[in-house]
């Protein structure tokens, strides 16, 4: 299980027992989507990188958004 949390814009992967895995960031220069690490040492199970892959797909074809932030 891997959860997603909205934090400005980007997303926070975390995993179901906690641990931060990364984030998912928009690379503006050319529009995608990307994982990015939290920390290099840090390996993803393959439930885990199907999950991060099947929502940067969702994210890059609008199937799915981030929301923002609200922070008032």
């Amino acid at each position: 299980m891997v959860l997603f949390f909205p934090i400005q814009q980007e997303l926070d992967c975390i995993s179901g027992s906690g641990q931060i895995l990364g984030k998912i960031k928009c690379d503006i220069s050319t529009s995608k989507h990307v994982f990015i690490p939290d920390n290099e040492s840090v390996a993803l199970s393959d439930e885990e990188q199907i999950r991060i892959t099947v929502k940067i797909l969702g994210l890059d074809s609008g199937l799915s958004s981030i929301s923002m932030q609200d922070d008032d």
